[in-house]
């Protein structure tokens, strides 16, 4: 597939700005909506300073990235002698988008934009709480592969639940990827090096490995990834070429949290974040990416298979102020 492939993830084009907007309708409209409406005043005081770090935190930036942002933007009224509202807001944002850009992605699948010619099969592995999306986004990297011509296989690597490995399946057949899967309760080690050793032999381009996601039997999860990790490096010293963290907008702090515990078990490479139109507190992206120095790569804007968008920190701190 060479350099091509999923190129087509990572183009900005104004249907996937539009959708990173209405994904970030209720986070505009009520906490960075407030944010905004500061700026409106005629002057900059300490009152205003006050509110707009009580409003950073409401919106789940988080207490040390909202203090790192207002200590640089305060260095910078001062440095730069901005005097006007409209100006200080402008700067807000700069710094905003230097925070979501100071983790580079660290796989190399999708390094630079996707623009390097992949690892062949790439070994995407998934990782994230049940309930985070992360099926669902499973099945958008693997439609993404087949519109771009690409040859993808699953493993359906949840074993623990039925339903997981199911969904799977019928993901499969809407996207046209192959997937394997054993029965509920098998080993996801036995699943992994099945799906790679079907991936090589029929010349696939990339396979995406679903994993469980069991944070309250957190030992279990980590030695389970970390088997799968063992299975997987037998086949590909290399691999896993990416560790993508599915993580839920909605849970909040509760997203930092899961991160954390997720890149004590394997090395995280990337996050996708989800449900974004379903929270007003878009702000813990700050947070992860400001606490943890993991990069975003994707945002998952709606249900369908094509409702997955390339993040781009421009695009999203510009919607947030829109």
């Amino acid at each position: 597939m060479g350099v091509s492939l999923l190129v087509g993830l990572f183009r900005r084009t104004p249907k996937t700005e539009e959708k990173t907007e209405q994904a970030l309708e209720r986070t505009r409209r009520s906490w960075f909506g407030r944010v905004t409406r500061l700026f409106d005043r005629p002057s900059f005081d300490e009152e205003l300073w006050l509110e707009l770090e009580e409003l950073l935190i409401g919106a789940d930036t988080g207490i040390a990235t909202t203090q790192k942002v207002l200590d640089h933007l305060r260095e910078r009224v001062a440095s730069e002698r901005l005097r006007e509202p409209a100006a200080v807001r402008a700067a807000l944002e700069q710094e905003l988008v230097a925070i979501l850009r100071a983790s580079e992605p660290r796989g190399c699948v999708w390094r630079n934009g996707g623009t390097e010619p992949p690892p062949r099969p790439a070994i995407i592995l998934v990782v994230g709480v049940n309930g985070s999306g992360k099926t669902t986004t499973i099945a958008k990297l693997a439609h993404a592969y087949r519109v771009d011509g690409g040859r993808v296989v699953v493993a359906a690597a949840d074993t623990f639940r039925a339903a997981a490995i199911d969904q799977m399946r019928l993901w499969g057949e809407r996207v046209g990827a192959e997937v394997v899967a054993h029965r509920m309760g098998a080993d996801p080690g036995a699943v992994v090096f099945d799906a790679l050793s079907a991936a090589q032999s029929r010349g696939a381009d990339a396979v995406i490995i679903d994993t469980a996601g069991r944070l309250h039997t957190k030992t279990n999860l980590m030695e389970e990834l970390r088997k799968i990790r063992r299975v997987i490096q037998r086949h590909d010293p290399t691999g896993p070429h990416e560790v993508l963290l599915v993580l839920d907008a909605t849970t909040g702090q509760n997203a930092l949290i899961q991160a954390q515990a997720f890149s004590e078990a394997v090395e995280v490479t990337g996050i996708c974040l989800t449900k974004l139109d379903g929270t007003s507190k878009g702000g813990i992206v700050f947070a992860v990416c400001d606490q943890l120095g993991l990069p975003v790569l994707f945002v998952g804007t709606g249900e369908q298979a094509e409702d997955l968008s390339p993040f781009s920190p421009e695009d999203f701190v510009e919607a947030l102020f829109a």
